[in-house]
């Protein structure tokens, strides 16, 4: 989901919104709590416009609280990390500008894995992420970037 990005996507040429997000993430969950680093990384997070490209890169550190036993195993997970936006604008084959910015996040959100036997799985969850600094570049002007993400996935325990 897009969030306050979906707002600045109309500043961009033939804007169409697309929010696909890949990641990954690693952990560890006791009985009640566990811990989780995370990645993630959002190609076309402002929408998809010709030439310019950009993204949102996430890394963060995560606390879990939930059942860690059974089949069904509900959380709720919160922590802090980085949130990169990224734009660019190509002219041709070269870049004529490009825009980063890392800022200091957090998360909060919840979710529930599904155990078919001892080791494998489904998981889902829903978490906002929001910056706790204004990312100051290109289309953003004194605003922290905020937005909600859901994903699905493979959960191996071992």
């Amino acid at each position: 989901f897009g969030g306050d990005s979906g707002s600045n996507c109309v500043s961009l040429t033939d804007c169409k919104e697309k929010r696909t997000n890949f990641g990954v993430s690693l952990g560890s969950m006791g009985t009640v709590f566990g811990f989780e680093e995370e990645i993630s990384y959002a190609k076309n997070f402002f929408g998809e416009t010709p030439g310019a490209a950009n993204s949102v890169f996430s890394a963060m550190s995560n606390l879990l609280i939930g059942v860690g036993v059974g089949p069904v195993r509900p959380y709720v997970a919160g922590g802090v990390g980085l949130i990169r936006p990224h734009v660019s604008s190509l002219a041709g084959s070269v870049t004529s500008f490009s825009s980063d910015k890392n800022a200091v996040g957090y998360d909060i959100g919840g979710g529930v894995t599904g155990m078919f036997g001892s080791h494998v799985g489904i998981r889902g969850d829903l978490r906002h992420l929001h910056t706790l600094q204004d990312v100051n570049f290109l289309i953003f002007k004194g605003q922290k970037l905020d937005f909600w993400r859901a994903s699905a996935g493979l959960a191996l325990a071992f």
